[in-house]
């Protein structure tokens, strides 16, 4: 019984230590924390329309950007948004890529799509973004994996999908031909 017992506190701890290594460390820890978004700074930062859309849960939140700019979630309320939650030493995430970098502009005002850095160090993200012509969307530093764990990512390359609603549509892998019809749909509405 006793070895029963060990082999279960094992299996536990070794369970716990993967999902801990897959996460990060807690929030707070390290810079790049992300934080609920304060009820002041839910208000969209877009242009000025006759009632601002109300802010989903799912975008109820704040944190830095890689480039250390105040990113604040409640500013994508009312559109689709695809959050890409993606590592520097990824080979999926390299090849993902160039299929973000390349659509993400086109349509920055109708679907957004954020990065969402994690599982590595700030040096190589920055790198990362640089590499694969990234700078023209937003990422932001989730070093912490507070993000990773909000969104119920386990492993990377994963893209959240988020209606204009703020529910989440899809979740999980996308090819880049699956990624661009995706955003192509959300953006006709």
């Amino acid at each position: 019984m006793r070895t029963a017992v060990r082999v279960t506190a094992a299996a536990v701890l070794a369970l716990g230590a993967a999902t801990a290594c897959a996460a990060g460390p807690e929030p707070g820890t390290q810079a790049g924390a992300v934080a609920p978004a304060s009820p002041a700074a839910a208000s969209p930062t877009g242009p000025a329309s006759a009632s601002p859309a109300a802010v989903p849960a799912a975008l109820s939140f704040t944190g830095k950007t890689l480039d250390g700019t105040a990113f604040d979630a409640a500013a994508l309320a009312g559109r689709p948004v695809v959050l890409w939650f993606w590592a520097p030493w990824c080979a999926t995430c390299a090849s993902q890529a160039w299929t973000v970098a390349e659509i993400a502009p086109a349509y920055r005002d109708t679907v957004p799509v954020v990065g969402v850095a994690g599982l590595g160090e700030q040096k190589a993200m920055k790198s990362f973004v640089t590499e694969f012509d990234l700078g023209g969307t937003t990422q932001i530093d989730d070093r912490t994996g507070a993000l990773w764990r909000r969104f119920k990512v386990a492993e990377q390359s994963t893209f959240v999908v988020l209606d204009r609603t703020g529910r989440v549509v899809h979740r999980g892998f996308l090819d880049g031909e699956a990624l661009t019809r995706q955003v192509e749909t959300l953006a006709r509405g």
